[in-house]
C-alpha cells in the first residue's frame, strides 16, 4: 500500500464515501489512518489516543484491509467486539471490495459444550425453576445453532445458573479425547480463526492465549503480522490477571459437581467417590465463610494468618487429598473420571502456589463475592513480560483508546506495558465542547468520605436533574453511594430511576433510551463502553474523582513497591489511573456532533487541590462554572 493511500481511502470521492451513507472525511481520522499505515510498514509500535468521534475503528481497519496483512484485532468489551465483527468489518469489506475470510473468536465460556450437555441428559443436578426454564431454552437452541454462541440464545440471562453446566472450562474440557471433538463449537471457531485473515478477539482471550503459549500447550489465536489493541487503557490490568495466577472456590465446587456426574455415569458402585465430592464441596464453602460474610477484597498474607482461615484452608487441602486417593482407585474406568483426576492434580498444585505468599514481585490478595472466594497472585508489573512480546520480529503493534494520555503524556501507559521505543499520537475529538457542553463543580459539597454523602448529593442535585429535558447518568464510585442516591431520587424525583444490578446492562440501557427522561444510577461498569446518543442522555453526574480505594490490595502492593524504589506512588500509580478513569466517565456525555449536555463533578478536590489541574488538563475544554444555578440557563437551551 502506498504511503499516500489513506487520504484517498477517506476522501469525499473515495470508496468509503461511495459505499457508506453520510460518510464525511475527518482530518483526525485521516491522520490516524496514515499513522497506522506507517506502523504497518516500519513496524515501530504506535500508541494513539483518539478522542470520541474521531472514527478510530475505520482509521485502523481500512489501512490493514488495504495492506492485505493477517491481523488480530482485540477489544476490551464484548459490545465493541460484536460491533466490529457484525457492523464495521462488513461495511468496510463491501466498500473496499475485500474478500478475505474474517472470524470472530470468543473465550470458551461463550460456546455450548456438547459433551457437558450430553452429561446433563444422564443426570440433571438440582436447579431452581428459573434454571430449569433456562435449560429448556438451551436445549431448543442447540440443534439450530451453527456457531454455538450462548449469547445468541433468546432470553437467556447473562448470569444464568445453567451456563456453567452447558459450557466448558480449561479444567473440565476433555480436548481431543472428547467424543464430540469433531463437532465441537469451540474447535470449529478456533479453526475458522486460524484460517481467517482478520480475527476479532477480546483482551481476556488475547492474554489467555499468551499465558497458554508460555506453558507450551499450543495456542488459542493465530499468529499475525499486525496486532491492533483497541480500548488499550485496560491492557495493564487485564495482563496482570493472566501473567499471575488465580483460583476460586468455584473451581473446587465445580469439580465436586463433575465428580458426582462422573460417578453416576462411570462408577455407580463407588459410593466413596460421592462422599469425597460432598466433603470437597462442603470445605470449599467453609473456606468462603472463613473470610467473613461481606463481599470485598483484601491482602491474602494477613488473612491466611487468621486461625479460622488457616484451619479452613487446611481442611480443604485434606479433602483434596481424600479425593486424590479415591480417584486413583477409579483410574481407567472412564474419560470423565480420568479427566477429573488430572484437574484435581492441577488444582492442588495451583492452590499451593497462590497460598505460598513469600515470593517478591507479586501482590497476594483475595476477593469475596456472595458465594465464592478467589485467591490471587498478581505480578506488580507486566512490562518485562509484555516487552518480550513486542520484540517479536516482523510484527506491527497498534494501541488505541479514547483515554491513554495523562495531559499530553503517554509515559504512564508506555511504562506499564514496557513500550520503550514507540511512536505516539494524540488526536482531539472533533466535537465542539465549548458549544455543546458545560462543566460544573458545585460549591458547598460534603466531604468525599462523609457519612450519608450520597443522600446529601442527591438532595442537592434534584432541582438540577429536574431541569434536564432528557435523561441523566449518575455515576458513582461505590455501591453504598449508588444505593443512597437511588433511594433519594426515587423519593423526590418524578422520573424513572434505573439502578445498576436491578436488571442486566443491556436491558437497563434499552429502558433508558426508550424512556428518554430517565436517570440511571450506576457504578464502575457504566463508566466506559456505553454509547447513548441524542437527547436520551443530556447530563452526567460523577460523584467524586475515581481514585482506587486505599485498601485495594493490588494498589497497596504497587505503592509499597514504588516506596522501595524511591518513587512517588501517588504520582506514578494513583493519579494517572484516576485521570484515565475520569476521562472514560466524562466520555459518556457527548457522543455525536449534535449532542449537547452538562457534566457535574461533585468533588471539591478538582478545584482546591494542586493535582486537580492535572485532571482538568486531561478533560475536554468545557466552559466551567461553580454554580448549579449557572447551569440553568444552558439547560434551558437543550431540547
Amino acid at each position: 500500500m502506498n504511503q499516500d493511500a489513506s487520504p484517498s481511502l477517506f476522501s469525499e470521492q473515495g470508496p468509503l464515501a461511495r459505499a457508506i451513507d453520510g460518510f464525511r472525511p475527518r482530518a483526525a481520522q485521516v491522520e490516524m489512518a496514515a499513522a497506522v499505515e506507517l506502523a504497518l510498514h516500519d513496524q515501530i509500535p504506535l500508541v494513539v489516543e483518539a478522542g470520541t468521534g474521531t472514527g478510530k475503528t475505520y482509521a485502523y481497519l481500512a489501512p490493514v484491509l488495504a495492506a492485505g496483512k493477517k491481523v488480530v484485532v482485540s477489544t476490551g468489551s464484548r459490545n465493541l467486539q460484536e460491533q466490529l465483527f457484525h457492523r464495521d468489518l462488513p461495511t468496510l469489506a463491501r466498500a473496499m471490495e475485500y474478500h478475505q475470510p474474517v472470524a470472530l473468536l470468543k473465550g470458551r465460556a461463550n460456546y455450548l459444550c456438547l459433551e457437558r450437555m450430553a452429561l446433563l441428559d444422564d443426570a440433571v443436578p438440582g436447579l431452581s425453576p428459573e434454571g430449569l426454564a433456562d435449560l429448556q431454552k438451551v436445549r431448543r437452541f442447540a440443534p439450530m445453532t451453527t456457531s454455538g454462541d450462548v449469547g445468541d440464545i433468546p432470553g437467556l440471562p447473562e448470569r444464568s445458573e445453567i451456563l456453567p453446566l452447558v459450557t466448558s472450562t480449561n479444567d473440565n474440557c476433555l480436548g481431543r479425547d472428547c467424543g464430540h471433538y469433531q463437532d465441537c463449537h469451540l474447535v470449529k471457531a478456533r479453526t475458522r480463526a486460524m484460517e481467517a485473515q482478520v480475527v476479532v478477539v477480546n483482551h481476556h482471550l488475547f492474554f489467555a492465549d499468551m499465558a497458554v503459549r508460555d506453558t507450551g500447550f499450543g495456542q488459542l489465536i493465530p499468529d499475525a503480522e499486525a496486532y491492533i489493541l483497541d480500548e488499550a487503557h485496560q491492557l495493564p490490568e487485564i495482563a496482570g490477571q493472566y501473567f499471575g495466577q488465580s483460583q476460586s472456590s468455584r473451581q473446587f465446587i465445580e469439580l465436586a459437581r463433575d465428580l458426582r456426574l462422573a460417578q453416576k455415569v462411570e462408577a455407580r458402585d463407588m459410593a466413596q467417590l460421592g462422599k469425597a465430592a460432598d466433603q470437597l464441596e462442603r470445605n470449599s464453602l467453609d473456606l468462603r465463610l472463613a473470610f467473613g460474610l461481606g463481599a470485598g477484597r483484601g491482602q491474602l498474607r494477613p488473612a491466611l494468618a487468621r486461625p479460622e482461615v488457616g484451619q479452613a484452608l487446611a481442611r480443604l487441602k485434606d479433602s483434596l487429598g481424600f479425593c486424590h486417593e479415591v480417584l486413583k482407585l477409579c483410574l481407567g474406568r472412564g474419560e470423565q473420571l480420568d479427566q477429573c483426576f488430572e484437574r484435581l492434580i492441577g488444582l492442588r498444585t495451583q492452590l499451593e502456589s497462590v497460598t505460598r505468599v513469600e515470593e517478591n514481585g507479586y501482590s497476594y490478595w483475595y476477593d469475596c463475592s456472595r458465594l465464592h472466594v478467589g485467591l490471587h497472585k498478581t505480578p506488580l508489573s507486566v512490562a518485562e513480560r509484555f516487552s518480550a512480546e513486542l520484540a517479536r520480529e516482523g510484527v506491527s503493534w497498534i494501541f488505541t483508546s479514547a483515554t491513554l494520555a495523562v495531559g499530553e503524556s503517554f509515559a504512564h501507559f508506555c511504562a506499564d506495558l514496557g513500550l520503550e521505543r514507540c511512536r505516539t499520537l494524540q488526536l482531539d475529538s472533533p466535537f465542539d465542547y465549548s458549544r455543546q457542553s458545560r462543566l460544573c463543580v458545585p460549591r458547598y459539597l460534603p466531604e468525599t468520605n462523609g457519612p450519608g454523602r450520597g443522600r446529601v448529593l442527591a438532595d442537592s442535585l434534584v432541582s438540577t436533574l429536574e431541569r434536564v429535558p432528557g435523561g441523566s447518568f449518575f455515576l458513582c464510585t461505590s455501591y453504598q453511594v449508588m444505593n443512597e442516591v437511588a433511594e433519594v431520587l426515587r423519593a423526590r424525583l418524578d422520573r424513572t430511576i434505573l439502578v445498576q444490578g436491578e436488571d442486566n446492562k443491556v436491558r437497563l440501557l434499552e429502558q433508558f433510551g426508550q424512556d428518554g427522561r430517565a436517570v440511571l444510577v450506576a457504578t464502575g461498569s457504566f463508566w466506559e463502553g456505553i454509547d447513548v446518543r441524542g437527547n436520551a442522555l443530556q447530563c452526567v453526574v460523577i460523584d467524586k474523582l475515581p481514585f482506587s480505594a486505599p485498601d485495594d490490595p493490588l494498589l497497596s502492593a504497587r505503592l509499597e513497591d514504588c516506596r522501595r524504589r524511591g518513587e512517588d506512588g501517588f504520582a506514578r500509580v494513583q493519579l494517572p489511573k484516576a485521570i484515565i478513569t475520569l476521562k472514560q466517565g466524562v466520555g459518556r456525555l457527548i457522543r455525536d456532533v449534535e449532542d449537547r449536555g452538562v457534566l457535574v463533578i461533585t468533588d471539591n478536590r478538582l478545584v482546591n487541590r494542586a493535582y486537580g489541574a492535572d485532571f482538568i488538563r486531561s478533560l475536554p475544554a468545557m466552559p466551567r462554572t461553580r454554580s448549579l444555578a449557572g447551569l440553568a440557563e444552558f439547560l434551558s437551551t437543550l431540547e
